[in-house]
């Protein structure tokens, strides 16, 4: 049995360190009190911002998931919180604990308002180049003709994989880990997962400039939505809010961006998108 109200909604990519971005979330509202809401990485590039934000949201919703995007877990010039790697990522895992806001560490959620149940499962995967331009067919490829284009993600001077040796280790780990949890869940209950970068790397054929792919997902988590009860794979990252659906499975990518981006589009900025 369900109950008949609430909604499972989703959103990322807050950037609050913007002001316009600031402004809608302070005006994010549900419309119901059972109304559940999915942060999918990239609020802030400050431990105080993104304090402040999820503690705003989980003032209103009656529960909040969060996974941590790459902003989040850059150790910023501007942040006078200097952790890195592990240490950064378990800090805000604390600080969402102290919020009462659900993270990839805690047993996954199930929610059973209309469309459920459901698992709810927030990843936090990482990437591991593995999503190669056209013509490449190794990192050191990959990352040679990202620097001779230009297009180079700002985690290489900020997110920092400590005490793992590289960001793909620390990729390796996580997915093996998230890996073993999500294969422990009831093989009859669907599953909502949620990660900052799509579990699939078609989202990325739509990308202006395809290199930027390798700091966007792995190959290692190509074939999930067909391992597992997938109800929908909700991600952020690319800054391109749309739905698409890869084998009978729906992918939501529910990001707001910059204010640069999203005054162009026609749906108003901030708006929830549904998943249940």
């Amino acid at each position: 049995m369900t109950d008949g109200t609430g909604r499972l909604l989703a959103i990322s990519d807050l950037h609050i360190s913007y002001a316009e971005n600031r402004a809608l979330v302070e005006r994010l509202e549900p419309e119901s009190e059972d109304d559940w809401l999915l942060v999918a990485g990239d609020v802030a590039e400050t431990v105080a911002d993104i304090r402040w934000c999820l503690k705003t949201l989980a003032g209103r919703f009656a529960k909040v998931v969060w996974v941590p995007g790459n902003h989040d877990l850059w150790t910023h010039p501007s942040d006078p919180v200097t952790l890195r790697g592990v240490e950064r990522y378990e800090h805000l895992v604390d600080l969402c604990r102290d919020l009462g806001v659900t993270t990839p560490e805690d047993p996954y959620p199930v929610w059973r308002g209309p469309g459920g149940p459901v698992a709810v499962a927030p990843l936090f995967l990482l990437y591991d180049y593995s999503f190669l331009p056209p013509g490449c067919t190794t990192r050191k490829q990959g990352l040679a003709y990202a620097y001779e284009t230009g297009i180079v993600c700002n985690d290489e001077k900020l997110l920092h994989p400590d005490p793992y040796p590289s960001r793909e280790a620390w990729c390796r780990v996580r997915v093996a880990e998230t890996e073993r949890r999500l294969s422990a869940l009831p093989a009859d209950l669907p599953v909502v997962l949620v990660n900052h970068y799509p579990t699939h790397r078609h989202p990325m054929d739509v990308l202006w400039y395809p290199e930027f792919a390798m700091w966007c997902g792995t190959t290692l988590t190509d074939d999930w939505h067909r391992r597992f009860p997938v109800a929908a794979m909700v991600y952020g990252h690319l800054h391109i809010p749309r739905t698409t659906h890869h084998e009978g499975v729906r992918f939501e990518e529910v990001s707001v961006g910059y204010p640069r981006e999203w005054q162009r589009r026609e749906e108003p900025p901030g708006t929830l998108r549904r998943i249940l």
